[in-house]
């Protein structure tokens, strides 16, 4: 028996917008955990965080979730910035480390804000890593500080603005799950395990191979859930995690 086509279609939308989403929440941890080595587990709970406040001022001023979380980019930077100088000071430092028409086009309308979104996130961060001095200090800091010292920038500088840069995106990530799917304040702790998963998927470091391992992990979960269940879409997941990494143990766009 043939599988309908509008199925079909709705697999492939809902699993893109999954994928998207994955992808703005992993974007974070590919800076903080692919770069800079730090295990920040807390990373989804800065997603429930800029979901509740994109609602909240959705509800009371009726601005767009996607223009409160960019408004709201500088405080979620400065936010990351002083989580990541108490991380420094505590341990660093010492050491210790979805009519169907109308369904079509509102299903089209979000697929191209997330596309858009994750896009222009993609090339601001692209171009910043790789073409700005401190970009470049960035990936410099996680291989040697020493040099970076040598060259007057401060390590411990260039850690502080690249985790506040990854704590940033988590607004964006926030109202990016509004969007999707309902939210409550314990649904941060399904991510832990996939965030990290696709950033090793991806490449630990590599932007662009988060956004397709994100991408390819989202449409998977959607098939295995619409076809066999729900219940399936996690254990599938992973099981495609490994296969990869069985032939890809640097991940799809790994060094």
């Amino acid at each position: 028996m043939g599988i309908p086509f509008d199925l079909f279609i709705n697999a492939v939308i809902a699993g893109l917008l999954l994928g998207g989403f994955y992808a703005a929440v992993t974007i974070g941890v590919s800076i903080s955990f692919g770069i800079l080595d730090i295990v920040n587990i807390a990373h989804p709970a800065f997603i429930i965080l800029g979901s509740y406040i994109a609602y909240i001022v959705n509800t009371r001023l009726g601005l767009d979730p996607i223009i409160v979380s960019i408004v709201m980019l500088p405080a979620f930077y400065a936010l990351g910035a002083a989580i990541y100088q108490v991380y420094y000071v505590s341990f660093e430092k010492r050491g210790h480390e979805a009519l169907r028409s109308l369904a079509f086009f509102f299903g089209l309308l979000f697929v191209t804000e997330v596309t858009l979104i994750l896009v222009l996130i993609l090339v601001v961060l692209q171009y910043f890593l790789g073409r700005t001095f401190i970009g470049r200090a960035i990936h410099a800091v996680a291989q040697d500080q020493g040099a970076l010292q040598l060259m007057a920038a401060d390590p411990i500088r260039i850690k502080r603005i690249a985790f506040g840069i990854s704590i940033a995106t988590a607004s964006i990530a926030g109202a990016l799950l509004i969007i999707i799917q309902p939210v409550e304040p314990s649904v941060g702790r399904e991510y832990i395990g996939r965030v990290f998963a696709i950033c090793v998927l991806g490449g630990l470091g590599s932007l662009p191979g988060t956004m397709i391992g994100a991408i390819l992990l989202g449409i998977v979960e959607s098939f295995t859930a619409t076809f066999y269940g729900p219940s399936w879409a996690p254990a599938v997941a992973f099981g495609f995690l490994l296969l990869t990494l069985a032939f890809r143990p640097a991940g799809i766009l790994g060094r």
